[in-house]
């Protein structure tokens, strides 16, 4: 059977592209010796479409049988991503055939290079197709909901392991270019199949690269060769604008450079960006403002439950000037009235979610105010998911859900799956510690629906997730959508 796997290894590699067939007995050996297999008789018969995930496990089930690697999901992911190695070609040839694309299209470099992502198992696709996801009908536009299952959880062996392994500054994070090709250890992920398209981003080294979660179509990863902490200025809108200049089928953001309202690695420039239009960029302006001494910008305040100024031209300087102005306004404003600091006690509150899209000859910017300020009613953070919604979102609001999708936690799945048994049955919601933090929820949303049974029960609490992360998203807007918010969001702007 592991000889069966291995020529089925390689024919994945000949039908994907990842080798030629001047590379198989290359390829076949480097196996062989990673598995240390002296003996090999290649199997007679021939395999098409071949399905990766259990060739691997099978490759992987003789690795614990032969006390190559230990049984639990570290170690085979560890394991398995040095099999794909022996796939992967080196950097440079990847980069030449990237840029070589690029100058038919940027478009057709980009499907090459993310087609390669995950034909090399770097992104596993069969991991995100666990994801569950659905679209959610919002006052704001249909939002995407997502229930992320494709990180695995680690066992308590690899846990252990961890904590006792020597502590490496190598690499320093895990966006560091040194990556690219490392073998990993426990508390690190392997990426020998893992390679990255050098790009200059406003006159500066960068990467590009995929990100192996990718929670929608091409999400990728944009970092800065050196590491060095993020940080939201002027610069960082000439690099959005840059790349989406590049590259104008992507999009382009950052997530804040402040704790709570920041999330992702704040100690390593990056943005996030991809080939997809979330809804946010779909929502209308519905406000048209004037930015002082940028009269013939096009500007206005978005139909969003976040707090949103949308700056658009054709003239990326004057969009970069236009940013960089409000950011400095921004950071250094305070209206007590509307419960906006700028500090207390020397922090600073007051920062900005950024993202940058291309439509036609036209850059676009998106400003998204965010205030980090906690108090003892809210130690969280003021502008972050209340209490009540902690059922069902609590992780800090980072671009990717500013932008219309929640990325919920993996526990959901089975307490959304008790719910619907529970509802169904007529139980007790309180009598179960899976379903006893939605129950008030639930009692709330069900008296909305006088038939609910197998036939719909799922639809019905799929939408009402919808719902609570749309409130979400107003918890986490400055500026709340009522007639005093609005009023409020308009003293800023001309403040301005």
């Amino acid at each position: 059977m592991t000889m069966t796997a291995i020529k089925k290894l390689v024919t994945y590699g000949l039908e994907t592209g990842l080798i030629e067939k001047e590379d198989v007995f290359y390829t076949t050996n480097a196996l062989l010796e990673t598995l240390k297999i002296d003996e090999y008789e290649e199997p007679a018969e021939e395999f098409h479409d071949v399905e990766l995930e259990p060739v691997l496990a099978e490759l992987l089930d003789y690795a614990c049988e032969k006390g190559l690697i230990e049984d639990g999901i570290v170690y085979r992911d560890l394991f398995d991503t040095k099999l794909m190695a022996k796939l992967v070609t080196r950097p440079s040839e990847i980069i030449r055939k990237f840029w070589s694309l690029y100058e038919k299209s940027p478009e057709t470099a980009t499907d090459f290079y993310y087609k390669f992502s995950q034909d090399t198992d770097y992104i596993r696709r069969y991991r995100v197709k666990r994801d569950l996801k659905w679209k959610a009908e919002t006052p704001y536009g249909e939002m995407d909901i997502t229930i992320n299952l494709s990180k695995p959880e680690k066992d308590p062996k690899a846990i252990a392991a961890a904590k006792l392994a020597k502590q490496s500054g190598y690499p320093k994070c895990l966006l560091c270019a040194e990556n690219e090709g490392y073998a990993g250890r426990v508390n690190h992920p392997a990426r020998q199949n893992h390679r990255i398209i050098p790009i200059t981003v406003n006159g500066k080294p960068w990467g590009l690269q995929y990100s192996p979660y990718v929670y929608y179509n091409e999400h990728c990863i944009v970092l800065n060769k050196e590491h060095t902490p993020m940080q939201i200025n002027r610069d960082a809108f000439c690099k959005l604008l840059d790349f989406v200049r590049q590259f104008p089928h992507y999009f382009l953001g950052s997530n804040a450079d402040l704790p709570i309202v920041g999330g992702s690695i704040l100690s390593h420039d990056h943005f996030q960006g991809g080939h997809y239009e979330f809804a946010m960029a779909k929502a209308p302006v519905e406000e048209k403002v004037v930015i002082h001494g940028f009269e013939h910008l096009e500007a206005g305040i978005v139909k969003w439950p976040m707090s949103v100024i949308r700056l658009r031209s054709e003239d990326t300087e004057e969009l970069i000037d236009a940013a960089d102005k409000i950011l400095k306004a921004w950071r250094g404003y305070t209206d007590e009235a509307a419960f906006v600091f700028a500090e207390t006690d020397g922090e600073p509150h007051n920062t900005i979610t950024p993202i940058a899209r291309k439509r036609g000859e036209v850059y676009e910017l998106d400003l998204v105010l965010r205030n980090n300020i906690t108090t003892e009613e809210h130690p969280l953070g003021v502008y972050h998911p209340h209490a009540g919604l902690h059922h069902i979102k609590k992780e800090n609001i980072g671009l990717i859900e500013v932008m219309g999708l929640a990325v919920l936690p993996a526990r959901l799945k089975g307490e959304m799956e008790k719910l619907a048994e529970v509802i169904l049955a007529g139980g007790d919601l309180r009598a179960d510690e899976a379903t006893k933090k939605h129950a008030d929820w639930a009692e709330e949303f069900l008296k909305r629906y006088p038939d609910v049974n197998a036939g719909n029960v799922h639809d019905i609490i799929r939408k009402e997730i919808g719902s609570v992360f749309s409130q979400v998203l107003e918890d986490a807007g400055v500026y709340k959508r009522t007639p005093e918010g609005k009023a409020a969001f308009l003293r800023f702007i001309e403040s301005l």
